[in-house]
């Protein structure tokens, strides 16, 4: 009987660590969901979001003082530094969760470490070091203009779809605030969050004027501003909204399909453009590690320095022709 007992208590005592274990790991579970999960990081991204306008009045001035460090003494340093607002917007506009300070560290341990590899493990001058250390420091600042391009593109490309679901909620009957609160609940990102924001400062007492251009200022696309000035005017001097929204999206729409065609027409000058830039620097290299002694008088010999140097600069100024000549703005 005492045996029975034994293992009746051993089994209870089992089961009740069985279930404070999972109960734990559930309450971690609920813990992680409400700081670091996606409901958590959408709430955070909208304030986030709420921060980036220029409004400067006492009604949202609380809402909008990004980071740009999170160590106090360095966020001091970059705010006394000039244009660094200007870099902030540039993050923000890319969707980014990055701080200014994030970003700079970035580039300046990036380009430290390259100039490092370079000078000391591969022998090379300091000037070369230097040279490729501010090449690989430019490498964040091209990752985040590469982000920021394909965010407006795409924001571009759903503004049409945007346009016509407003229009058709004023033509059912809601407000102008509801059109742009269905479009931050039923379209994708990242038009949707921009739209939600817009919905979320009018309601936090903004006006419509200030909060639409807020929207311009954080989406910088020339049709987002055809659309927030179209909308002012209408409201200033009234009108039909519904007509003037329909032909903007026409208008929208036809310029996006006339771009797509040129960029078809251009394609071969583009493939043209990437093929002449690219290939002496593949064929530089591939002779480098094919025959180094036949490629070391290029940046050993005082000639060959100055024959790269020229080089470089023609084909600097050969890029730049053809990118103006393949670049067509519509």
């Amino acid at each position: 009987m005492l045996q029975s007992i034994g293992g009746n208590a051993f089994l209870i005592i089992t089961v009740l660590v069985f279930v404070a274990v999972v109960l734990l790991l559930e309450g971690l579970y609920m813990m992680w969901q409400s700081y670091r999960g996606p409901e958590a990081r959408k709430i955070a991204n909208r304030l986030r979001g709420l921060s980036a306008s220029l409004d400067k009045t006492r009604q949202s001035q609380l809402l909008k003082q990004r980071m740009l460090s999170e160590i106090p003494g360095f966020e001091r340093l970059l705010l006394s530094l000039p244009r660094v607002q200007r870099l902030d917007k540039f993050i923000l506009q890319a969707g980014l969760d990055w701080t200014v300070s994030k970003l700079l560290l970035s580039c300046a341990a990036l380009g430290f470490i390259t100039c490092t590899i370079i000078t000391l493990l591969l022998y090379q001058s300091i000037l070369m070091g230097l040279m490729i250390g501010v090449a690989a420091a430019a490498l964040p600042l091209l990752y985040v203009q590469k982000k920021r391009n394909r965010r407006l593109t795409k924001v571009e490309q759903q503004l049409p779809e945007a346009l016509d679901l407003v229009t058709r909620a004023l033509r059912s009957g809601h407000a102008f605030s509801s059109g742009l609160q269905m479009i931050g609940e039923e379209m994708a990102e990242p038009i949707a969050s921009e739209f939600r924001i817009v919905h979320d400062e009018v309601n936090f007492g903004v006006s419509l004027q200030q909060a639409l251009t807020n929207l311009c200022e954080r989406v910088p696309i020339t049709d987002m501003r055809y659309f927030v000035v179209a909308v002012l005017i209408q409201r200033d001097s009234g009108g039909d909204l519904t007509e003037v929204l329909i032909n903007l999206s026409r208008l929208i729409r036809e310029r996006l399909k006339l771009l797509s065609k040129i960029r078809v027409l251009s394609s071969e000058g583009r493939l043209s453009a990437w093929i002449l830039g690219v290939m002496p620097f593949a064929l530089g290299a591939a002779m480098f590690l094919l025959n180094p002694d036949f490629m070391g008088p290029l940046w050993k010999d005082p000639i060959g320095i100055a024959i790269m140097k020229y080089t470089l600069i023609l084909m600097a100024i050969g890029i730049l022709i053809l990118r103006k000549m393949i670049k067509i703005r519509v």
